[in-house]
């Protein structure tokens, strides 16, 4: 399939009623369900307001209701506009670019960019299979004389990623093993092979049910056979080279969404052609 480009976006989106009309149809593929009269009825587009109106009762229904969309006086073309950029990239982008691009002021932007990362959440049921967890810091710097973990006040992320599948990672309250079982119960299955590296939290695994291998880093060993973590490695390179490069810092407070948005994009990594279809397919009514 040939990658979404932007004269694609232009057909497709060319203004934000072109925009109201793929927000309909998207959440309402079935036809839109009249309250008043009881029935899937036909709706006619009002001129002046983000609405459809029943053509035989009068009743509106706004698609905005319940999205990032509501209560924004932003235009929809420069929504689906921003959500194009931010899709348009393996890296993703800042606020301060969506801001030169759209036209729009920062703080616009600011906003923006947020509602639409908080699309970028996904509930990963669990499964069985070959994991990888571990875990990484991210922010901070490193004080003189100290390395590792927790080294400068750096804030712990903790991960599991099937192998050949998806990455799920969050910010652990701790990373005492009452912490981490929990989190690894929710995207591993009883008796699913789990790979790890030396760090004691990880010694009661098979207590709870996982098959349990682990490679022995302090050593200099990296690889046994099948035994490593190179696969969520991976995922904490290209975390970590987003945001150096991309954001340069993050808050804690954000910390979660910038995960959220970089797992996401790993676990769509085969929909790269056209990202921004799955990040619009997330938008649906709260």
């Amino acid at each position: 399939m040939e990658r979404y480009t932007i004269a694609d976006f232009n057909r497709d989106f060319s203004d934000d009623d072109a925009c109201l009309e793929w927000l309909k149809n998207h959440l309402y593929p079935n036809g839109i369900f009249c309250q008043r009269c009881g029935q899937v009825t036909k709706h006619h587009k009002i001129s002046t307001r983000r609405s459809y109106s029943c053509d035989i009762c009068g009743h509106h229904v706004h698609p905005t209701s319940g999205t990032i969309f509501e209560h924004s006086p932003t235009p929809l073309k420069l929504w689906f506009h921003a959500i194009y950029l931010m899709s348009s990239t393996r890296c993703g982008i800042s606020a301060k670019q969506i801001e030169r691009e759209t036209g729009v002021t920062y703080k616009t932007a600011w906003r923006m960019f947020h509602q639409i990362r908080s699309l970028l959440q996904e509930d990963n049921e669990p499964t069985s299979g070959e994991f990888e967890v571990d875990e990484t810091y991210i922010g901070g710097k490193n004080k003189p004389g100290k390395r590792g973990r927790g080294a400068g006040g750096k804030t712990p992320v903790f991960g599991v990623v099937q192998r050949k599948g998806k990455v799920s990672a969050s910010i652990p309250s701790s990373l005492k093993t009452s912490a981490v079982i929990p989190l690894i119960k929710e995207r591993v299955l009883p008796e699913s092979m789990v790979y790890t590296d030396e760090f004691p939290t990880y010694d009661y695994l098979k207590e709870h049910g996982f098959k349990h291998k682990r490679i022995h880093h302090k050593s200099k060993v990296w690889v046994v056979g099948d035994v490593h973590t190179n696969t969520i490695e991976g995922f904490w390179s290209l975390l970590k080279r987003g945001i150096n490069g991309v954001y340069h810092a993050v808050s804690q407070k954000h910390l979660q969404s910038y995960i959220n948005e970089y797992s996401f994009r790993y676990n769509h990594r085969g929909d790269e052609r056209h990202m921004f279809k799955t990040i619009l397919a997330q938008i649906t009514t709260s």
